[in-house]
């Protein structure tokens, strides 16, 4: 390996490192505002928003499993968005609630799977600039594409956004607090 293409593997390594970690970290905080929590207050609506801290997790891992899927497999792993009814849209909004006999333990559970499994692929992936057109889905531009990389860091973000989502919730149930 001549001196470009180490730098180059140091780099992707690096980079696999740096969106990993970033990953892990909203994870944490996503994961810690269920600490101590009963089934049934991981189930509670605590705000004007239909959301809870079991279905946010739920949701997570349902998004997290999706776009790891879309990394290798694109378009296909995902629902055409424009083609889905008003049944298949209900049938998505279980992922934000707590259903009859589902444990906050099953859902953190699911949810380490998922991750342990998006850990794996992304260690593995052969180039992460390798880009798939985006799923047929009104808020997605009909030829855009996303990279490995771009589908990480949507990851990232939306792990981020629903990990601050998670502290209000658990803020408006008992006064706990993820940081600070």
């Amino acid at each position: 390996m001549n001196a470009s293409e180490t730098a180059t593997a140091i780099t992707g390594a690096d980079e696999r490192v740096d969106l990993l970690e970033a990953l892990g970290k909203q994870r944490h905080f996503l994961r810690f505002t269920t600490r101590d929590l009963t089934d049934e207050q991981a189930g509670q609506r605590t705000t004007a928003s239909e959301l809870c801290l079991g279905g946010l997790v739920k949701h997570v891992t349902s998004v997290e499993r999706g776009w790891a899927a879309f990394i290798v497999e694109g378009a296909a792993a995902m629902p055409d968005f424009n083609a889905m009814t008003e049944a298949d849209f209900a049938e998505r909004a279980d992922e934000f609630t707590m259903l009859p006999g589902e444990t906050l333990a099953g859902v953190l559970d699911a949810y380490e799977k998922v991750a342990a499994a998006t850990d794996e692929l992304v260690a593995s992936l052969p180039d992460l600039g390798a880009a798939h057109a985006l799923p047929k889905a009104p808020w997605f531009d009909g030829d855009a594409k996303w990279s490995a990389r771009r589908t990480l860091m949507h990851i990232i973000a939306e792990t981020a956004q629903h990990a601050g989502h998670a502290d209000i919730i658990r803020e408006s149930l008992d006064g706990s607090k993820s940081m600070g």
